[in-house]
C-alpha cells in the first residue's frame, strides 16, 4: 500500500510539473532583484517569550560530545560574550568548544515583536537560519524537518507531545505545533508589511535525531529507511564490537548524510557533479517543501522560498527536479543556493552550473564580496581598481543579466566575520579570521579608519548589481569574528551591555570596549536602503566603469533615460573625476556639485544624481 502511495505522489508531482509554463520556470520571480535582505539567526536575534527558553535536554547534542552540566542554564544576553558562564567555569573544554551549548533563547516571537523595526529599516526580504527542529545551536542536524524547533514556538513540552502522536513518514498525520503555527504567524505579520520570508534547509543530511535515522538505529539493515542514508556496514549482533559505519557530513558523525544515486559523473568536493539521492528521502524533502510553501494548501500563507545549504554535495538532477517541483506550487518562490568553496582557503566555486534557470534563481554572491573587499579594505592582498572591475566583469558576464540582478550579494553571514571586524583586519578573506586559529586577530572595536572604509563599500553593496544582503546585527554596529563570534546576541537599542574584553580569550590583562546600538551606523543603513529603493535605476539599469585605475573608482548605473554616477576615492590625497557638465547632487549628504569635475578627498565616496 506504502509503494502505491509513494508512486501516486511522485504522478502528481509530474502533473504539477508539467503545468509550469518553461518561461515562469526558468526566471527568478519578479521581485527578487528589488529585494533588501536581511538574514535572521533565530536563537540570537531576540528573546521574545522567556518562558520558552531552553533547558539542558534540549541543548544535548552526543555525537557531537556537547552534554550540559548540571547547573547549566541560558546565558545572560547582555554580557561580556568573553566572560565564562558560571557552568563554563570548572569545565575543562576550551572556550571555543562551550560557545556551542551556549543558548540565549531567542524566538519567532522575538522576531515578530521586531518585524517594525525591520520595516522602519527598509527590509524587504527576511532569510532566516534553519529554524526546523533540532538539538544544535544551528539546527542543520533536523530532527524534523516538517516542524519548526520546539524551544522558537510558545510550548516546548506540548509540541513534543503533538509529535508524538503523528508517523512522521505519512504526512496525512502531520499536525501543527504551537512552534509550526507562531512561524505561520511570523509569515503572515511580515507579508502584511511588504516582507518577503524563505527558509534554511539542508537537503543532503539529518542528524542522528532525525526519526528515520532512529528507526535505523534501532532496526539496522531491517528498517525501512536503511537506503535513505550512505551506510557502508550496518551492526552485526552476534558480535561484542559496533560495525555500524555511515557517511557524515565532512566526517561529521552527528549529521549523516542522504545517499546518492544516480551519480554519473566524479563526485569531488566544492566541484557540480549529476546525480540524485534516495527516492524515498527525496519524497520526503518534497512534502516538507510543500508543507512550507502552501500551508494547508494555500501558498499565500506560505513562504517565499528557500536558502539551500551545502548545495554542492548534491547532484545536478536532484536541483533541476526540486526547481520544477518548488515552481508548481508557487510560481514566484525563490531558490537561492550555497556554492562557496572550490578549495579552501583559495578558490571560490563557479556558479554557472547552477544558474541557467534549471536549478537556482541566484547563490550567496560571496564570489564578488571577496574582490570587493580586497579593494576597499586595508588588507596584505589588496588589488587596485582595474583587478576589481576585472574580478567583478568576470562573474557577471558568466551569467544571464536577470540572474545577476536576482543574486542575493552576501558580505556576511552566520559563517563568516562581521564586516566591521573584517575591515579591521588584513588577513586572507576568510582565512584564520578568528582567535583560536590567530591569536593577533583583532576582535575588539574596531578603528575609525575601518569603519569609513566598510561606508565606502556599503555605498558599492547598495549601487552595484544584484540585491544587497544584510547580516543581522550589522546595521547596528557590531563586530565579531568568524563563526562562531560572529553569532552574538543582537545588541537592541533598548538594553545595555556589559563591556566585552577586546583581548579576548588571549592570556593578556583584559581591555574594555563599550558595546551597544550604534544609532549612526544604522542611519547610514537605512540612507542607503532609501536610496536604493527611490531609484529604480540600481535595481535595473546597466552598470558601466568610466574609471578603475590605482585606487580610484568610478561606474554609472544608467537606462535610457536616467544615469547615476558612483565615484570612490581611496587614495591618501585629493583626486578629480571628471563627469558630464552639469549640476548634481550627493544622495547620501545632499551636497550638490556643479561643473564637469569632481574633486574627491580621500576615502570618500559619492552617489551622483543630475539636477534637472
Amino acid at each position: 500500500m506504502k509503494k502505491q502511495v509513494f508512486m501516486l505522489a511522485f504522478i502528481f508531482f509530474g502533473v504539477c510539473l508539467s503545468e509550469v509554463t518553461s518561461t515562469v520556470i526558468h526566471q527568478p520571480p519578479h521581485w527578487a532583484k528589488s529585494a533588501i535582505w536581511y538574514q535572521i539567526f533565530v536563537e540570537r536575534f531576540n528573546n521574545g517569550d522567556v518562558t520558552n527558553d531552553q533547558k539542558p535536554e534540549n541543548t544535548m547534542v552526543t555525537n557531537m560530545n556537547i552534554i550540559p552540566p548540571a547547573d547549566w542554564k541560558t546565558s545572560s544576553w547582555t554580557s561580556d560574550w568573553f566572560k565564562r558562564d558560571i557552568w563554563m567555569q570548572n569545565s575543562e573544554k576550551s572556550f571555543n568548544d562551550l560557545l556551542q551549548y551556549r543558548r540565549y533563547g531567542g524566538d519567532l516571537q522575538g522576531v515578530i515583536d521586531k518585524l517594525d523595526y525591520l520595516t522602519e529599516l527598509g527590509i524587504t526580504a527576511i532569510y532566516l537560519n534553519p529554524i526546523n527542529d533540532a538539538p544544535s545551536l544551528h539546527k542543520y542536524d533536523a530532527r524534523n524537518y516538517h516542524h519548526v524547533d520546539i524551544n522558537f514556538g510558545t510550548d516546548p513540552e506540548g509540541d513534543l507531545k503533538i509529535m508524538a502522536t503523528e508517523n512522521p513518514a505519512d504526512p496525512s498525520t502531520w499536525k501543527w505545533t504551537s512552534a509550526d503555527k507562531l512561524f505561520l504567524k511570523l509569515i503572515d505579520e511580515a507579508h502584511k508589511r511588504g516582507i518577503r520570508v524563505i527558509m534554511d534547509y539542508s537537503w543532503n543530511h539529518t542528524g542522528t535525531l532525525f526519526w528515520a535515522w532512529l528507526d535505523i538505529l534501532k532496526n539496522q539493515a531491517d528498517s525501512k529507511y536503511k537506503d535513505w542514508y550512505n551506510i557502508s556496514t550496518f551492526d552485526n549482533p552476534a558480535t561484542p564490537q559496533n560495525e555500524f559505519k555511515y557517511d557524515g557530513w565532512y566526517g561529521n558523525a552527528y549529521m549523516p548524510e542522504f545517499r546518492k544515486t544516480d551519480v554519473k559523473t566524479e563526485r569531488m568536493n566544492g566541484k557540480p557533479y549529476e546525480g540524485n539521492i534516495d527516492a524515498g528521502a527525496k519524497q520526503h524533502i518534497f512534502e516538507v517543501t510543500k508543507r512550507w510553501l502552501a500551508p494547508d494548501g494555500d501558498m499565500t500563507k506560505g513562504v517565499d522560498g528557500y536558502r539551500l545549504d551545502v548545495a554542492e554535495q548534491i547532484g545536478l538532477a536532484f536541483w533541476r527536479d526540486y526547481r520544477k517541483f518548488v515552481r508548481s506550487v508557487k510560481e514566484d518562490a525563490y531558490l537561492v543556493g550555497e556554492i562557496w568553496w572550490e578549495k579552501w582557503p583559495d578558490i571560490l566555486m563557479d556558479p554557472t552550473r547552477y544558474m541557467n534557470g534549471d536549478m537556482f534563481d541566484a547563490v550567496m554572491y560571496y564570489q564578488v564580496y571577496r574582490p570587493a573587499r580586497y579593494f576597499f579594505a586595508k588588507t596584505k592582498n589588496g588589488i587596485d581598481a582595474r583587478q576589481l572591475k576585472d574580478s567583478l566583469s568576470n562573474q557577471w558576464n558568466k551569467l544571464k543579466p536577470e540572474f545577476v540582478k536576482a543574486m542575493m550579494n552576501v558580505s556576511s553571514s552566520h559563517d563568516a566575520p562581521r564586516l566591521l571586524t573584517d575591515f579591521f583586519n588584513d588577513n586572507d578573506y576568510k582565512f584564520h579570521a578568528n582567535p583560536i586559529e590567530n591569536t593577533q586577530y583583532k576582535t575588539g572595536k574596531p578603528d575609525k579608519e575601518s569603519y569609513k572604509r566598510l561606508q565606502l563599500y556599503l555605498i558599492h553593496l547598495f549601487t552595484t548589481i544584484g540585491a544587497p544582503h544584510i547580516w543581522n546585527g550589522e546595521e547596528m554596529g557590531m563586530w565579531g569574528a568568524d563563526d562562531p563570534f560572529g553569532r552574538k546576541p543582537l545588541w537592541w537599542k533598548e538594553m545595555k551591555f556589559e563591556p566585552e574584553n577586546r583581548n579576548n580569550i588571549q592570556p593578556l590583562k583584559p581591555v574594555y570596549d563599550k558595546v551597544g546600538f550604534d544609532q549612526q551606523t544604522f542611519l547610514f543603513y537605512k540612507k542607503l536602503i532609501q536610496i536604493r529603493k527611490q531609484q529604480p535605476i540600481l535595481i535595473d539599469g546597466e552598470l558601466e566603469f568610466l574609471v578603475a585605475e590605482n585606487k580610484q573608482l568610478a561606474y554609472r548605473r544608467y537606462d535610457e533615460s536616467d544615469e547615476i554616477f558612483v565615484l570612490f576615492n581611496l587614495e591618501n590625497t585629493n583626486r578629480t573625476f571628471k563627469l558630464p557638465n552639469q549640476n548634481y547632487i550627493d544622495l547620501i549628504t545632499e551636497k550638490k556639485y556643479q561643473g564637469n569635475q569632481i574633486v574627491l578627498g580621500k576615502l570618500t565616496g559619492v552617489v551622483l544624481k543630475k539636477i534637472k
